[in-house]
């Protein structure tokens, strides 16, 4: 498999402090890929990088340019507009007319078990709605690689569920996924591989079986040791 995006040497700084050092990933097509690592460790800083959101302080990004990418973050900004609007508007910047962009986030909405709240204004929609509207968002695009951000970290468990399921659809429906998570069940639920970070420096990137088999404490420091059983937040 060709890769859809790789990093070579990436480093970020943010003035004196390094997020990023020397992180080298391919991402290839079909992967589910769960970012995993403490507060800090670089999840977030990696995520932007690979949207184009970040630019380096050092290394190179090389990407496919055909290939078409969303993100969806842990808090979605969410308009103060119906539903439907939240949706159209980026199909709209895209390219799309607002009547043919509205028809596709009605469908987009359905997608994601909301078709019941299309009108409704999404800033009056619970947390878990707010989600899958993001989720509705970015499927309308049509991406090849969702990125997607904690997505279910302020969630209660219902609403993670549902989460969940829309992710493991997509994937299966051929999307890429690449999600920075915390939940450790969810990442076994979910990935087909991990990158463990540290202080910005990937200290392991496993496919996920071999990543809760040992194999990462086989080649980490004490503090994954710490973060697989919970005690480092």
């Amino acid at each position: 498999m060709s890769a859809l995006v790789q990093l070579k040497s990436v480093g970020v700084r943010f003035g004196r402090v390094e997020a990023l050092s020397g992180v080298d990933l391919k991402l290839a097509r079909g992967e589910r890929l769960a970012l995993i690592g403490a507060n800090g460790s670089g999840k977030s800083t990696l995520l932007r990088v690979l949207h184009g959101l970040l630019r380096p302080s050092s290394g190179s990004v090389l990407r496919d340019s055909a290939v078409r990418q969303a993100m969806v973050f842990q808090r979605a900004h969410m308009l103060r507009a119906s539903a439907a609007a939240n949706v159209a508007l980026g199909l709209w910047i895209a390219g799309r007319r607002w009547k043919s962009a509205l028809h596709e986030a009605g469908r987009a909405l359905a997608r994601v078990g909301l078709a019941d709240v299309v009108e409704r204004n999404a800033t009056a929609l619970s947390g878990g709605q707010q989600q899958r509207l993001a989720l509705a968002r970015a499927w309308s695009l049509q991406p090849d690689v969702l990125l997607l951000d904690e997505p279910t970290a302020s969630l209660d468990p219902h609403a993670k569920r549902e989460v969940e399921v829309l992710m493991a659809e997509f994937a299966r429906g051929g999307m890429t996924l690449v999600f920075a998570s915390h939940n450790l069940g969810q990442v076994k639920r979910l990935a087909t591989r991990v990158l463990y970070l540290e202080q910005g420096r990937v200290l392991a990137d496993l496919p996920v079986q071999d990543f809760f088999n040992g194999s990462l404490l086989e080649q980490a420091s004490p503090e994954a040791e710490l973060f697989l059983k919970g005690e480092l937040a």
